[in-house]
């Protein structure tokens, strides 16, 4: 079955450049040129991947992911016209997946469609008796409901989100550098900016840690890369 996607921008050329290329490699697509008629048709219909633009009538992109991340983990690509960084680091505080600065390469394009996708649609490890959780003080997360409480208290994560966390509780006081974590939750095709996993780290721990200036799970090794405090 092919993936649909989802392209929207506010130039037709752009769009209709988008769509020729990709349903030439058996993709389906669909096209939204503001950022209400994006929202609506996300609601409408079901997608694998969405390609947003930054700036967008009606609605922003940065609008559109908040809305769309406050119900789905679909994965999400910012494209941008600006080479302002904080126009990257605010999509993907806000739960993009990734960004592309325009005019871009179709395919680089395709390149990054293809590594997030194939990421996603990794099968799940087989599961394994006792193992389904994994607690930590107050943290405790569920591999097989794809779960996380705190303090008995639900956290709501992206699933990349999920995958670092799981990543480094399982390996409980072992450093992963930047790149480690990249190959690792992202993909060895991958081939965005190493910020990145800082950003999507500090968005994990604004939900998990009581006082982010002095984390008690997620832990910075200077120089090195983060580790997973070990708990009682």
């Amino acid at each position: 079955m092919a993936y649909r996607l989802l392209l929207v921008d506010d130039e037709p050329l752009i769009l209709k450049g988008l769509k020729f290329s990709l349903e030439q490699d058996g993709y389906e697509t669909e096209s939204a040129y503001d950022g209400e008629e994006a929202v609506k048709k996300f609601e409408a219909g079901e997608f694998d991947l969405i390609l947003l633009d930054v700036m967008l009538p009606k609605l922003s992109g940065i609008e559109v992911c908040q809305r769309i991340r406050s119900i789905s983990d679909v994965p999400i690509i910012m494209l941008t016209a600006k080479g302002d960084d904080m126009d990257k680091i605010l999509g993907l505080e806000y739960g993009a997946d990734d960004y592309m600065t325009k005019p871009f390469n179709i395919l680089e394009v395709k390149a990054r469609i293809k590594a997030i996708l194939r990421r996603v649609s990794k099968a799940a490890p087989p599961k394994q008796e006792n193992t389904d959780e994994i607690a930590s003080g107050g943290l405790v997360l569920n591999t097989r409901n794809i779960s996380v409480t705190l303090d008995g208290e639900n956290v709501n994560l992206t699933t990349k989100e999920f995958d670092i966390l799981r990543l480094l509780m399982e390996s409980p006081g072992k450093v992963f550098s930047r790149e480690n974590l990249l190959e690792t939750i992202w993909g060895v095709e991958y081939m965005g900016d190493l910020r990145a996993v800082d950003v999507h780290i500090n968005r994990l721990r604004n939900k998990i840690e009581k006082d982010t200036n002095k984390p008690e799970y997620i832990m910075t090794k200077w120089k090195a890369g983060y580790y997973f405090a070990e708990h009682q």
